[in-house]
C-alpha cells in the first residue's frame, strides 16, 4: 500500500468532512489493490485521518495492519465481492442521502428518479436496502446479491454506499447522489419531469454512463 495512495484517501476524507458531506466519526473510505483491502479505522473523523493508521485487510475480512478497522467493513468487501472490476468504495452519512433514506413509500428498486442526466449517468439505478443496526453483518450478503447489477446502494435510515472504478469515479458518484438527494427534497411536493426511459437509454448508448 503505497504513501500516496494512503494519503490520497486521507485527503478525500478531509475535504468529504470539510464540506459537511459526513459528520463526526462517520462515514468510510475503501480502495482495494490486488488482494488487499485499505480502510478508514473505527472510530475515526473523515476530518482527522492518520495515513500511516489506515486499516489493511484482505478480501476475506482478516485484519492485517493498522488500526482495527471500520465495524463496516464488511459492506466493502461485499461490494468488492459482486464488483470485482471496482477498486474504491466510499460511504457516507451525508445529510439529504439519509433525509431520502428515512422517507416512507420509496421504491426500493430505485429510491430516487433520475432528475439529472448526470444522476443517470454517474449513479443510474438506486436499491433501498431494508434498515439494519450499524455494523450488523446480517446486511452484507444482501448488498452483495444487490451491488452485482448496482454501483450505488442506499441504506434505510443510515446512507449511501457508492462503488466505483477508482476512487475519483466512486466519489464523484456519491457526491452526484447527494445532490439530487437535496434537488428530489426541494421538489418532491411539485409536479417534476424526470428523464424518461428513453433518454436514459440514449445516455447509455452513447457511453455516457459510469
Amino acid at each position: 500500500m503505497t504513501v500516496d495512495l494512503r494519503q490520497r484517501i486521507a485527503d478525500l476524507g478531509a475535504s468529504l468532512f470539510a464540506r459537511r458531506l459526513t459528520f463526526g466519526r462517520t462515514g468510510n473510505i475503501s480502495v482495494r489493490t490486488g488482494d488487499h483491502v485499505l480502510l478508514t479505522p473505527t472510530g475515526a473523523s473523515l476530518g482527522a485521518l492518520d495515513p500511516a493508521e489506515l486499516s489493511v485487510l484482505d478480501l476475506e475480512g482478516t485484519h492485517l495492519d493498522g488500526r482495527k478497522p471500520s465495524k463496516e467493513a464488511f459492506l466493502h468487501l461485499a461490494m468488492y465481492r459482486a464488483r470485482p472490476a471496482e477498486t474504491a468504495v466510499v460511504h457516507l452519512h451525508s445529510t439529504y442521502s439519509v433525509a431520502v433514506s428515512c422517507l416512507a413509500g420509496l421504491d426500493e428498486s430505485n429510491a430516487l428518479p433520475p432528475l439529472t442526466a448526470y444522476y443517470a449517468m454517474r449513479v443510474g439505478a438506486l436499491p433501498l436496502l431494508p434498515y439494519h443496526a450499524p455494523g450488523d453483518a446480517r446486511l452484507g450478503p444482501l448488498a452483495e446479491k444487490v451491488a452485482g447489477e448496482h454501483h450505488a446502494l442506499l441504506l434505510a435510515n443510515h446512507g449511501p454506499i457508492v462503488a466505483g472504478r477508482d476512487l475519483a469515479v466512486a466519489t464523484d458518484a456519491v457526491e452526484e447522489l447527494e445532490e439530487t438527494a437535496r434537488i428530489f427534497l426541494l421538489v418532491r411536493d411539485l409536479p417534476t419531469r424526470p428523464l424518461g426511459q428513453d433518454q436514459v437509454a440514449e445516455l447509455h448508448a452513447k457511453g455516457l454512463t459510469s
